[in-house]
């Protein structure tokens, strides 16, 4: 063993910890014409045990050298190539995606059950086919209904916004990032379309808030906003109305 390897700073570290368990230990070094097995075990059991854990931590602290001579980087050191990338080189536009959020308040009072009027929401993933989302969103333009996404498109805000912006375009449409909503109206598959009742109030449950079982409809299958709502019409007259208003809206 070289001094350079008697040096290394995990050397050091062992012969601390073993010269502190000395310091420490209340076993006296004292000169002793017999050492019984009971005083055997019972510096056995006072004195604390340097365990593999305790190793294997120090040695990921204080990493070897590497074979060209440099430091290797801790272990949680993050990798700076390794880091995602934009999927497109094209700028995104937040200006023009705030725009498409322009009734993104009157949205999230919705989506919390404080709306004085009927409410419309369409529960997506953005990894949904593109055709099926552009139809989507285009509808829920014109229909004034809420888009709603359960996280971020692979971990990333800005790959986020860049798939929205080019599903919305210049038109206006609230679509929100609330996962919330998804257990407030217990959705397990997407699309689903809900069509909350005027003044709803959420109640407690056991996600937190949840809307009371007969304030929404929900429906759930690859169609159209405009098939969602006239099927909602036909299994519940009660929601007839509302889910007319939306209806009117999209045909113009």
């Amino acid at each position: 063993m070289s001094a350079t390897d008697f040096h290394h700073p995990l050397a050091t570290l062992i012969l601390c910890l073993i010269a502190a368990l000395a310091a420490s230990s209340p076993v006296r070094a004292q000169i002793s014409p017999v050492v019984s097995e009971a005083d055997i075990e019972r510096a056995r059991r006072e004195t604390p045990t340097v365990t593999e854990q305790d190793i294997e931590l120090t040695r990921q602290k204080y990493a070897l050298p590497s074979e060209a001579g440099h430091r290797s980087a801790p272990l949680n050191s993050p990798n700076i190539e390794a880091l995602p990338q934009p999927a497109t080189s094209v700028p995104v536009d937040l200006e023009a995606l705030a725009r498409g959020y322009a009734r993104q308040s009157d949205a999230m009072t919705q989506a919390q059950g404080l709306t004085t009027g009927p409410g419309l929401f369409i529960f997506v993933s953005l990894t949904m086919p593109r055709a099926t989302l552009q139809g989507l969103v285009d509808q829920a333009a014109r229909a004034k209904a809420s888009i709603v996404i359960r996280g971020f498109a692979n971990g990333s805000l800005r790959d986020t916004v860049a798939q929205v912006q080019g599903l919305i375009g210049k038109q206006q449409v609230a679509i929100q990032i609330d996962p919330l909503a998804f257990d407030r109206f217990a959705i397990t598959k997407v699309p689903s379309f809900v069509l909350v009742r005027d003044g709803t109030r959420p109640v407690a449950c056991a996600n937190g808030s949840c809307a009371p079982a007969d304030s929404f409809l929900r429906s759930t299958g690859d169609v159209s906003l405009d098939y969602a709502l006239e099927h909602m019409q036909r299994s519940a007259p009660g929601f007839g109305p509302a889910a007319e208003l939306f209806l009117k809206r999209i045909r113009g």
